[in-house]
């Protein structure tokens, strides 16, 4: 029952959330683009890295 409540909550966020994105003025260059893909791998590399000491830990 928690897995159908969070499936809808996100598909309801989904649908609100994107057309107001797509109405949106919101513009990204290339140059702000590769400075946030930078960031991209050494915080998924963080969030492995704590993820298993959590697991381990417990």
């Amino acid at each position: 029952m928690t897995v159908l409540i969070i499936l809808a909550v996100l598909f309801i966020a989904l649908v609100v959330i994107v057309p107001l994105i797509e109405r949106s003025n919101f513009r990204m260059s290339g140059e702000q683009m590769g400075k946030m893909g930078r960031w991209i791998l050494p915080l998924l590399v963080i969030m492995v890295v704590i993820q298993l000491v959590m697991y381990y830990v417990n």
